[in-house]
């Protein structure tokens, strides 16, 4: 069975988009993990912790949505697949 997303695209019931939870990676590096990082010892590369973390955090932010988009239109590319393999 197919069903059409807010979108308009057309995806299979059973399709699961579970790579949006990268997107996830970014909110626990900036909200879930600051209480536990907020600390000025130790130093790594001459910066305090926080900000060493928050640097880390902001360089991991570009991976998170890359991987989240490739995700997406290698489920795109399969839905692909599948409506040709319907036509024919």
């Amino acid at each position: 069975m197919i069903k059409r997303t807010p979108s308009g695209t057309r995806t299979p019931s059973g399709a699961r988009r579970l790579h949006l939870l990268w997107l996830l990676v970014p909110f626990f590096l900036y909200i879930g993990a600051l209480p536990f990082v907020n600390r000025v010892e130790p130093v790594v590369l001459g910066l305090p912790f926080l900000f060493a973390w928050l640097l880390a955090a902001t360089l991991l932010t570009p991976v998170a949505v890359w991987l989240t988009w490739r995700g997406d239109q290698k489920l795109r590319g399969d839905q692909k697949l599948r409506e040709g393999r319907e036509r024919s």
